[in-house]
């Protein structure tokens, strides 16, 4: 059974974004995968900006990225960027620390005006750590999201909805792929 991190890059307690991620988490886990769930905000601040890993919250943080099969990554969009403080978190990771791994990137935003934040923002970074592959990357807008009259919280609409699903089976079918064989050099 696969592990997958569920990395929550939002700032905010109760946060839209950190629905999205549990949708996807939801669909991971009756795809048979272990999730396991890291919030960026409850790490220790003065050891995330300054960068220290000797400190035991955060470098359990970065073990637990090291040991996860695959990572899925979520951050709200502001300003059309992904966080600060998954800047923050991604700044203090290895430089391959994703090497081998898919991740799935996610984000949710005002409006689908924000969506390239994605790819012409966080994609790059990710890519930079060597992961084994970036899947489709998924946009939740905020203002497509249904309340939920009992608990209150906001959920992806149907459309989002299905973009997860889709994005969950491609993390999946990696995860489930043999790994690629390095061709043996045969020297003259």
């Amino acid at each position: 059974m696969p592990t997958i991190l569920a990395v929550s890059g939002s700032p905010s307690v109760g946060s839209f974004t950190h629905e999205v991620l549990g949708v996807a988490a939801d669909g991971l886990v009756a795809a048979g995968c272990r999730v396991e769930t890291l919030v960026v905000r409850e790490l220790p601040a003065a050891a995330l900006l300054s960068g220290d890993t000797g400190d035991p919250e955060l470098r359990d943080a970065l073990r637990r990225v090291a040991a996860a099969d695959a990572v899925v990554v979520a951050t709200p969009v502001y300003k059309a960027a992904y966080s600060g403080l998954l800047k923050a978190f991604l700044d203090v990771l290895p430089q391959y620390a994703l090497r081998g791994k898919p991740v799935l990137p996610l984000a949710s935003g005002g409006s689908m005006a924000h969506a390239l934040a994605l790819d012409y923002g966080l994609r790059p970074v990710l890519a930079s750590m060597r992961p084994a592959a970036i899947t489709d990357a998924v946009f939740v807008p905020a203002d497509t999201a249904h309340t939920d009259p009992v608990t209150g919280a906001r959920r992806p609409g149907p459309a989002a909805l299905e973009r997860l699903d889709e994005a969950v089976a491609q993390l999946t079918a990696l995860l489930a792929a043999p790994a690629p064989r390095v061709p043996l050099t045969v020297a003259a």
